[in-house]
């Protein structure tokens, strides 16, 4: 079996594998908790509205593109996806390792497997270099957005486990309010949308910021602080997403 071979069964493999631990810590569920129960423990403000963690069911749906995509036989020696390697076969292990982690309360190693995770979809994405690369439509669709949906929420996923890991151990927070961590977080990830939007014009990347800061707007709706400033950071991102796509569609019609 050639190494390219190799490479489109391990993605295939770890596709099946992230989205069977992901189905079966929903349905059995693992541990006897459901995800969501477990993150409802933490009393943190950077965390989004149940219904925000829909989001899942596209990446899922990416993530079985992205598998039949590369799949066919022209992509089998495409230059992007050798570049690309093994970094997201083995981010799939490490997506069903962190449920494993949450699951059973490991939550000092779930923040170290999430860190991994982040890593490994950063090299990915880095190296598929999205958002810089001329792709067809079928490409965009099955491996760009894909990608940068993925990224996106991972990013939010990050700074929401950190934050949980700091309660769980009681963090004093150097004195400074939880409340005003919260937005410290929300303008720190408003600059990843700027700088994504400076240097890649991903969309992509950027609506899941928008999704994501809306949720927190409505689920910390009773802290004015937390709320309002979720929805100014959605309104500045949401701007720089409809900046991106105008961008791009000016660049095709030159």
């Amino acid at each position: 079996m050639s190494k390219d071979s190799v490479r489109q069964l391990a993605n295939a493999l770890s596709v099946a594998l992230a989205l069977a631990v992901n189905i079966l810590a929903s349905t059995l569920p693992l541990n006897g908790q459901n995800t969501g129960e477990i993150s409802d423990r933490f009393q943190v403000y950077f965390v989004p509205a149940g219904y925000v963690f829909a989001i899942w069911g596209v990446i899922y749906i990416g993530w079985i593109a992205f598998a039949i995509y590369q799949y066919r036989s022209a992509q089998k020696e495409s230059p992007r996806l050798r570049k690309l390697g093994f970094t997201f076969a083995v981010s799939g292990i490490f997506n069903a390792a962190w449920l494993f982690c949450w699951h059973y309360n490991l939550f000092g190693l779930s923040v170290l497997v999430m860190l991994a995770l982040l890593g490994l979809l950063i090299v990915s994405y880095l190296n598929l270099n999205v958002g810089k690369t001329p792709v067809s439509s079928a490409e965009k669709w099955s491996l760009d957005i894909p990608f940068s949906v993925y990224l996106g929420w991972i990013t939010v996923a990050t700074v929401a486990n950190v934050t949980d890991y700091l309660y769980f151990i009681d963090w004093n927070g150097l004195g400074i309010a939880p409340q005003v961590w919260a937005v410290i977080m929300l303008v720190v990830a408003s600059i990843l949308a700027l700088a994504m939007t400076i240097t890649r014009l991903d969309s992509g990347y950027v609506f899941v910021l928008v999704w994501s800061f809306i949720g927190i707007a409505n689920k910390q709706a009773a802290e004015t602080l937390v709320a309002n400033s979720a929805w100014v950071a959605a309104f500045f991102v949401f701007a720089l997403a409809v900046y991106s796509i105008i961008q791009r569609r000016r660049a095709k019609s030159l």
